[in-house]
């Protein structure tokens, strides 16, 4: 038998099968792009929603402490330990001590005709005081340094008024004793939720205000506590050699009202470890905790206009820095506090990011609220 070989029965020529795979990978190529894209878009999209969570997280926790301010202090403020004897007092640190401001000693105030250089107010504003102390000066994002503020208001959510209090003669610790017949759930001054070493304690009488600093705590029985607020404290609270604005300043008038105070302090941190910037929430002498990362920007200026001061040829909107603006203003004639506050989110190991500013104002109501506004 003969075999017929057909000329049509054959392959692929090498030209064509090199046309075929470029052809090929173009469409692969093309999807593959494709796909990235999606993917890129899809955690864009995810990025900046949790960017906006996060910035809206931290606005909303900064801005309930300033509506805050102010509440249940004398309405001008306390004045702290001053005159002969007396050394300035601290607000944001720890008990380590370390102290988180650049600037953190409490501004002056007015006592009857005295100007006194101790004085807490319900709001302390911090212009470019806000980066931590000992570490970077500006944000590298936006080559600026954040503001600090600080807000100042009695903790209601411990009931530290219904205990009585008996002062020692020392003038350096309190006996707190609950109620004889306490509510269901009433707390023990020594619990979760109770008097710590570091806390601020606001004791008033018909003699007048001071506020001392915890530096010991021990229960007793029923539920109450010994509380110590000894000298050479970290926040320089406790001065019973100064003159005035101290316990013994008030141990000789009536019966004494406990409060624990909430001295809420917001700065920016930036880790040496090269993470990125972060917003710290500092209380009384307590160690700081991050509120929200990646906030490249945080701004507050001050609203302090009233019926003299009303905006005729007189700079009193929109201050940075109130307190030494000209004409100054008392932290006590803030009205409103405006914030500015910005987040970032990074893409692609920090080749790519997109940021966002929210923008918000409060009113002070227990400074001097106005509803100008």
């Amino acid at each position: 038998m003969k075999t017929v070989i057909s000329g049509k029965a054959r392959g692929f020529s090498m030209v064509e099968l090199m046309v075929a795979m470029a052809i090929g990978l173009v469409v692969m190529g093309a999807a593959t792009q494709l796909f990235k894209s999606g993917m890129d878009a899809t955690q864009l999209v995810t990025e900046q929603a949790e960017m906006q969570q996060n910035v809206r997280g931290a606005l909303n926790l900064v801005a309930r402490d300033i509506s805050m301010a102010g509440s249940g202090l004398p309405m001008s403020g306390v004045a702290l330990p001053y005159g002969t004897g007396s050394v300035a007092s601290y607000y944001g640190c720890n008990q380590t001590p370390k102290c988180y401001l650049t600037s953190d000693k409490y501004p002056s105030g007015t006592v009857g005709n005295t100007t006194v250089s101790n004085y807490m107010y319900g709001l302390i504003p911090g212009p470019l005081n806000g980066m931590e102390s000992g570490g970077a000066a500006k944000i590298a994002a936006t080559n600026a340094a954040a503001d600090a503020i600080t807000s100042i208001y009695v903790d209601y959510s411990f009931p530290l008024s219904q205990y009585t209090v008996a002062l020692d003669a020392s003038n350096t610790f309190i006996t707190l004793t609950p109620p004889a017949t306490p509510p269901a759930g009433f707390p023990a001054i020594v619990s979760p939720t109770g008097i710590v070493v570091g806390d601020l304690i606001m004791l008033s009488n018909n003699a007048g205000t001071a506020v001392v600093e915890v530096t010991a705590v021990a229960a007793i029985a029923g539920g109450g506590g010994k509380v110590t607020f000894a000298n050479g404290d970290p926040l320089k609270l406790n001065q019973t050699g100064a003159a005035s604005g101290n316990v013994k300043a008030i141990s000789a008038g009536g019966t004494i009202q406990a409060n624990r105070l909430l001295a809420v302090t917001y700065f920016v941190e930036v880790p040496t470890n090269g993470s990125t910037p972060r917003l710290m929430r500092q209380v009384n002498g307590q160690t700081a905790v991050p509120v929200a990362d990646n906030i490249i920007g945080v701004n507050y200026t001050y609203d302090a206009c009233d019926n003299v001061n009303n905006g005729s040829g007189i700079a009193c909107a929109g201050l940075s820095d109130p307190i030494g603006n000209s004409p100054s203003f008392s932290p006590n004639q803030i009205h409103k506090v405006n914030i500015q506050m910005m987040g970032q989110a990074v893409l692609a190991g920090g080749n790519k990011s997109r940021s966002m500013a929210l923008v918000t104002s409060v009113s002070t109501r227990n400074l001097s609220y106005t509803n100008r506004y």
